[in-house]
């Protein structure tokens, strides 16, 4: 796959950042908790289902310290639409645990800290920190992995791998960046069926239209 090239990138950057320019995560939230919540449910499942579930969740459990004390049977019946939802109940629980015990309750907007939580990895960590605070890193679900392989943007196996190329193709305005991604690969740039007639506006740019996905 032929791979872009710097005048092309800067193009591409500047043409998410046109498009994208307000772009914000899809999940409901109102506090830092709610989000690091929505995020860890997000993993494996749709937005749009994670939306459906957490209100009833945060009706239930609204703070770290409801959640540390919930009765995991009772988690799980709110959850249990979601994948793998016995594993994501044992985290939320743990997670909001050590939020009460280390933290006193206040989620850590650090990363070096976010990733000691359970059920919090770096892709989580990074895209609590893009949408809460605006941080410049990149975060690769799915969405951002088939869009950067695409565009010619990566060629890396990984999704770890294809961060790391994005930071450094990229380097400012990551947060954005992640956010347009998202929503381009989610509606626009989709692995099945992409609207490359009819609403891309990077088709100068498109280098292939294979279903890329992270191994």
């Amino acid at each position: 796959m032929k791979k872009a090239t710097k005048k092309e990138i800067e193009s591409i950057k500047n043409a998410f950042l046109v498009r994208y320019n307000n772009a914000v995560t899809e999940l409901s939230y109102s506090n830092a908790y709610e989000l690091v919540v929505a995020v860890a449910l997000s993993a494996q499942c749709t937005d749009k289902r994670v939306n459906l579930i957490t209100p009833a969740l945060f009706e239930a459990y609204p703070s770290p310290q409801a959640l540390a004390n919930a009765d995991i049977e009772h988690v799980k019946s709110l959850i249990q639409s979601c994948s793998f939802f016995n594993n994501k109940a044992i985290n939320l629980i743990a997670m909001a645990k050590r939020v009460v015990e280390v933290y006193g309750g206040d989620i850590p907007l650090d990363e070096k800290e976010l990733v000691t939580l359970a059920g919090v990895g770096q892709k989580t960590a990074h895209v609590v920190l893009i949408e809460y605070t605006q941080a410049n890193l990149m975060a690769v679900d799915t969405h951002v992995f088939r869009v950067s392989h695409r565009l010619g943007l990566s060629d890396d196996l990984s999704a770890i791998a294809t961060e790391e190329t994005l930071v450094k193709k990229f380097k400012s305005d990551l947060h954005q960046l992640h956010q347009g991604m998202v929503l381009f690969g989610r509606y626009i740039c989709t692995a099945k069926n992409p609207k490359c007639d009819t609403e891309c506006f990077l088709t100068q740019f498109c280098k292939s239209k294979d279903g890329f996905k992270p191994r």
